[in-house]
């Protein structure tokens, strides 16, 4: 079989609307957004769970917080996966899917355990709101963890069959000749992948710790004690768990086919050496955790950021030593649908600035205090939103016209 020939017979004949690069760099920004909540899920469930285990004052009121904080990371992870998702699709879907087609059984199941991990962190989050040492359960949580470490399994898994088309017929026809429907092939693991981002979500959630410290540090309502507890913590697991997740990371780099060049990939140079000068950074954090956290912050996405464009370089490795190349894809531009696109995403980014604005200053009051904000925000974001709609009615009401659909 022409491996190359099959892949490039399998892409969309209609082409893609605009430039593969714009889709390469959406799909890298907003995978890196994504990634980062996915893993303060995993590593807010993880110190939760240790937290809850201290059963001190200050322990038991952090596995609340942090309880909270799964809940709310985990809906925005999962609104902000759609978007890379979408971007793989478009200009790597003979890849995305015939992984999903191999192993249909767990895509599906991965629906299930993520639904199942969102409903199990909202049971520890609400049934420990008002628990004391005495009555504080962790059982939600442990449940919550396993859905969703079994959720990683599957969609690591999903990622590694998309890189390896050469295992493909091996993996779906039998010696016999037989070609294996039910959806059931489990492949490609890589340890050292998956334990990269499972260690980096402890460092990610130690980070935010500091930030949750300084965030409540104005309000009068928050025992300076708990704060000063809660950045200590933070700042010691962001500094160990960067380190081992660091370590996981060359790890994995090992595991990558040498004649890929990988580790001369100038997107992975620059990750590692950022994430080496992070974690000095992150070493010097605990003399004052406070002081470091944001710049601590920035700089830990800018190494997320760079990390998921080196994973972005090596796909188009693989795919390339497959004989398949994004750049190949046909392009019909659609100038009205781009414009659109990118319009939507502008204006969904000003309309969140008010809410993500009335709940920061509303969260830093003490309980019980109202909060008030310039309606001119509020009037400026419902105004965007009405122009949206009839912008995007408008045109789908002439498109429907012109092409005879509604007369």
């Amino acid at each position: 079989m022409d491996l190359s020939l099959f892949l490039n017979n399998m892409r969309d004949p209609a082409g893609v609307p605009f430039y593969p690069f714009l889709f390469q760099v959406l799909m890298v920004l907003t995978f890196a957004m994504h990634i980062t909540m996915v893993n303060l899920v995993v590593g807010s469930t993880f110190v939760a769970l240790l937290e809850a285990a201290r059963k001190t004052d200050h322990s038991l009121k952090l596995a609340k917080a942090l309880g909270r904080v799964i809940t709310v990371s985990l809906s925005i992870a999962i609104v902000l996966g759609v978007a890379p998702l979408l971007f793989v699709q478009v200009i790597y879907d003979p890849f995305w899917y015939t992984a999903n087609t191999m192993s249909a059984f767990y895509a599906l199941m991965f629906l299930v355990l993520v639904t199942g991990g969102f409903y199990a962190a909202y049971g520890f989050y609400l049934g420990n709101r008002n628990s004391d040492a005495s009555s504080f359960s962790s059982g939600w949580a442990w449940l919550a963890l396993i859905f969703m470490l079994l959720a990683a399994v599957i969609i690591h898994m999903l990622s590694m069959e998309q890189l390896m088309p050469a295992q493909w017929k091996s993996w779906v026809i039998t010696p016999e000749g037989s070609y294996l429907t039910d959806g059931g092939q489990f492949h490609g693991f890589s340890p050292g992948r998956f334990l990269h981002f499972i260690l980096s979500s402890f460092a990610v959630t130690g980070v935010f710790m500091m930030l949750y410290t300084v965030y409540f540090r104005k309000r009068t309502d928050y025992d300076p004690a708990y704060l000063d507890y809660v950045a200590r913590r933070g700042a010691g697991i962001a500094f160990a768990f960067s380190v081992v997740a660091a370590a996981a990371g060359f790890w994995w780099a090992g595991e990558i086919p040498a004649e890929l060049g990988f580790l001369k990939n100038p997107f992975f140079v620059a990750g590692a050496v950022g994430g080496i000068a992070l974690v000095a950074y992150l070493g010097m954090a605990h003399l004052n955790p406070e002081k470091y956290a944001a710049k601590a912050a920035t700089a830990m996405f800018i190494v997320i950021f760079t990390m998921c464009a080196a994973r972005e370089g090596l796909r188009m490795d693989y795919a390339a030593a497959a004989g398949y190349s994004i750049f190949d894809y046909k392009v019909n531009v659609d100038w009205p649908s781009t414009l659109l696109f990118l319009a939507t995403f502008v204006m969904g980014l000003c309309v969140l600035c008010f809410p993500a604005m009335a709940a920061f200053r509303a969260g830093r009051a003490p309980a019980g205090e109202v909060v008030t904000i310039d309606e001119v925000h509020g009037r400026r974001a419902v105004t965007m939103l009405i122009i949206w709609f009839a912008v995007v009615a408008g045109l789908g009401i002439v498109i429907s016209i012109k092409n005879g659909t509604l007369f």
